[in-house]
């Protein structure tokens, strides 16, 4: 059976777990820097990350997940725009 929050069979080149956690604001952006240049050679990232604001800007799809479960999902710009994210998890 297909992953409902995965439904396609997809290979990700990294796995990446809060790259910012404990980081400077400088070390962030050159860490995050890094990760848009690793998507825009176009191998698939599987992120997971407390910072949505910046990981959904770059990011082709996104998921929320509350209390294990998928609240969520559409592109990164869809969900940024989305009142309710933003409202409940981007602080707007």
């Amino acid at each position: 059976p297909r992953s409902t929050l995965f439904p396609y069979t997809t290979l990700f080149r990294s796995l990446m777990d809060e790259p910012s956690a404990g980081l400077s604001p400088k070390m962030v952006n050159a860490i995050f820097e890094q990760i848009r240049k690793i998507n825009e050679a176009g191998p698939a990232i599987l992120i997971v990350e407390q910072n949505a604001k910046l990981s959904l800007e770059m990011s082709h799809r996104g998921y929320v997940l509350a209390s294990g479960e998928n609240r969520f999902e559409g592109t990164g710009r869809e969900l940024l725009n989305d009142r309710e994210i933003g409202r409940l998890y981007l602080g707007g």
